[in-house]
């Protein structure tokens, strides 16, 4: 007969209830561990999301109004930040009369560029006469020389001098003695020259300016065309530095959305109160990732009214 094991003796039973405790002790120390572990990346993420930069716009989003517009081809807007803040400060205009001199003095050292044009070493490269634009005789032209009257208009954009050419046309014919301020670097963009095969080229130089000048020659009208070879964003800047402004300004440069939209804010600074801003490309296959995407946010950032004038996008000031 099997005999049964004698019970435990009180030191036995202590070592047991000590062992026990031990594995409980270490299991909860197991799972407080991991619950420290979790606590501690959680505040760690949330702390590196609140610290991230946010950006705020100025204007809320749901207090601008949508454009509104002639056409029927309307597109709604995303929501955007606030792009539309340039820093450089316009001083108070100078009178219509000065214009030119002010640009004479600032860029041309008070001469006039025409003097002794063309000069020798690109005289036998240059066209007669080569004119060549985009949309550069459209009726909008007249209809707004017509209406505004303009003592002063700003090209920016300019080519080969196509709309200024025009321009300067309309303005004789209706008797005005309009100032053609033209904005443009005259380097083209890469590949032009593929279009353009008869341009020369005189150690990288594409010679687009002289062409231009040349044509502005050819047509007598030096004494109301005048020209700042730079960047188009360099030089709307410093004519609001120099608080040369104008009536009537035409946007007709890049037609990627930076550029336009970078070009149609600073002309607009320049602008005369109850003068007309327009420009070219509204309608291309860019659509509203180019300039007509510029435009439409432009009007809308500032409470604006789009018109459409054939391919042409116009804008009139407050």
């Amino acid at each position: 007969m099997k005999q049964e094991p004698p019970p435990p003796s009180q030191h036995h039973r202590k070592r047991l209830m000590v062992s026990a405790l031990q594995k409980f002790g270490k299991t909860i120390a197991y799972f407080v561990l991991l619950l420290l572990t979790y606590y501690l990346g959680y505040l760690s993420a949330a702390s590196s999301t609140s610290n991230k930069p946010t950006l705020i716009s100025r204007i809320p989003v749901e207090t601008i109004p949508a454009p509104t517009f002639r056409s029927s081809t309307t597109s709604s807007a995303a929501p955007v930040v606030d792009h539309n803040i340039f820093s450089i400060q316009c001083i108070d205009p100078v009178i219509s009369e000065k214009v030119r001199q002010a640009v004479l003095d600032r860029v041309f050292h008070g001469k006039s560029p025409w003097q002794n044009f063309p000069p020798a070493h690109v005289s036998t490269l240059l066209r007669q006469n080569r004119i060549k634009g985009w949309g550069s005789t459209g009726a909008v032209f007249e209809n707004l020389i017509r209406r505004v009257r303009p003592e002063t208009i700003i090209e920016v954009g300019t080519f080969l001098g196509a709309s200024a050419l025009h321009m300067a046309k309309l303005t004789r014919q209706l008797g005005l003695k309009t100032q053609i301020l033209c904005v443009d670097d005259f380097r083209g963009w890469p590949g032009f020259l593929e279009k353009f095969r008869d341009m020369k080229m005189v150690n990288g130089d594409v010679l687009l300016m002289y062409q231009f000048m040349q044509n502005v020659v050819y047509a007598n009208a030096t004494e109301s065309i005048l020209f700042m070879p730079f960047s188009t964003a360099s030089a709307l800047d410093k004519l609001c530095e120099w608080g040369v402004s104008a009536e009537l300004i035409e946007v007709d440069a890049g037609h990627d959305f930076h550029s336009a939209w970078t070009d149609i804010n600073k002309a607009y600074k320049i602008l005369r109160p109850g003068g007309v801003i327009f420009g070219h490309d509204y309608f291309t296959s860019a659509d509203n990732k180019g300039v007509r995407r510029a435009v439409n946010m432009f009007a809308r950032l500032n409470n604006l009214r789009v018109q459409l004038d054939g391919q042409h996008w116009v804008i009139n000031s407050k």
